[in-house]
């Protein structure tokens, strides 16, 4: 038997089902005892060989965000390139960063030599610890929403540019660039459904061997 109520369980899928990927956002600033709850989160993530290879740099003086929007820009301008006909027109229409809006950008790294679990299965898995870290990613994102706040995953970026940029170590390996604020309006549909980008399933295939 369940510990949680059916009202609990079914808050909790309307939470997954409303949490959406933000990119219009407000300027206003973000409590910052709020945003400290939403991160502690972090440590209540699971983490293979309990290693807890996150690492958060938060992004705030004007030079390191001037860097990060300039490596977003030139990122996406390659990416642009790489389409043509309409879907480069729809491309170019689309709106895939809050990054000159969010009052909160946080570029969260996973330290792929982290000696904490002492290497516990990540031996023969060792992408294990980037995965540990989306795990803890997933637990701020769902809590962040809880608290009204939206989350901007920015993955048009050179990670190797802007590690270096933002004079981040040699064994700590880029996984998200997050964008934090109040969004501008809130929807059950993601804004690249309904931009007509692309259309969300609505089974999950499953294959048996």
């Amino acid at each position: 038997m369940s510990r949680f109520t059916p009202d609990f369980q079914t808050g909790l899928l309307d939470l997954m089902r409303w949490r959406r990927d933000v990119r219009r956002f407000r300027t206003d600033p973000v409590d910052e005892a709020v945003l400290q709850d939403c991160l502690d989160t972090f440590l209540l993530a699971p983490s293979v060989g309990l290693s807890e290879p996150w690492r958060v740099v938060r992004v705030q003086s004007a030079p390191a965000r001037t860097a990060a929007l300039n490596n977003f820009r030139a990122a996406n301008a390659t990416a642009l390139a790489g389409y043509d006909g309409e879907k480069a027109q729809a491309y170019s229409q689309l709106k895939l960063t809050g990054m000159t809006e969010a009052p909160v950008q946080l570029a969260v790294f996973c330290d792929e030599e982290t000696e904490k679990g002492s290497g516990l299965g990540a031996n023969s898995m060792p992408e294990m610890r980037r995965y540990s870290v989306v795990s803890a990613i997933t637990h701020f994102w769902l809590t962040a929403h809880a608290r009204g706040l939206g989350v901007g995953w920015v993955s048009i970026l050179d990670p190797v540019q802007l590690s270096q940029e933002l004079e981040i170590a040699e064994n700590w390996r880029l996984v998200a660039y997050l964008c934090v604020g109040w969004p501008e309006q809130e929807s059950d549909t993601p804004e690249l459904e309904r931009a007509g980008w692309e259309s969300r399933r609505m089974a999950l295939p499953v294959e048996e061997r």
